[in-house]
């Protein structure tokens, strides 16, 4: 099943459930991917973005979330922290299982390896390969920092 058909099958499912922050939830993921849809199709991708732009997209939106939940929480703003706490539990359950620190480790050193990558100015050619092959399974902004870290030392 294509994250496409998930969203659909989801909302359906959130629909009949009765579950609002669901339905508004998996609405948004949607309209973000039409969003994001159309500029691909402007770039001349007929087709849309791909699976790991949908999984980066919806990364970015758990990491709009989370900076949204750390404001309110500092603000004493309760009622939106967990509106915001109870989008990013959806939006996860779209993602695939987040990579521990030594996974993401370990595909880093291997990524260096097979790229004959040595130093930081390389940097954006492991960036690349991390995303086309780990797309919504790691942070990036931690991994861009492991792997400056490795290149550098």
């Amino acid at each position: 099943m294509t994250k496409r058909e998930e969203f659909t099958t989801s909302l359906k499912d959130a629909m009949k459930s009765k579950d609002e922050i669901g339905v508004a939830t998996i609405r948004l993921i949607t309209a973000a991917m039409k969003d994001k849809d159309i500029d691909a199709r402007g770039k001349g991708n007929p087709n849309g973005i791909d699976e790991a732009a949908i999984l980066s997209m919806l990364q970015g939106m758990i990491k709009q979330r989370q900076e949204s939940f750390d404001i309110f929480t500092k603000a004493g703003r309760k009622d939106l922290a967990d509106k915001e706490e109870a989008e990013i539990a959806v939006i996860k359950r779209f993602l695939p299982a987040q990579m521990s620190d030594d996974e993401v480790k370990k595909a880093i050193d291997g990524l260096v390896t097979e790229l004959g990558v040595s130093s930081v100015k390389d940097m954006g050619k492991v960036m690349g390969a991390l995303k086309s092959k780990y797309a919504g399974q790691m942070d990036m902004a931690a991994a861009s920092a492991a792997i400056k870290a490795r290149l550098a030392g």
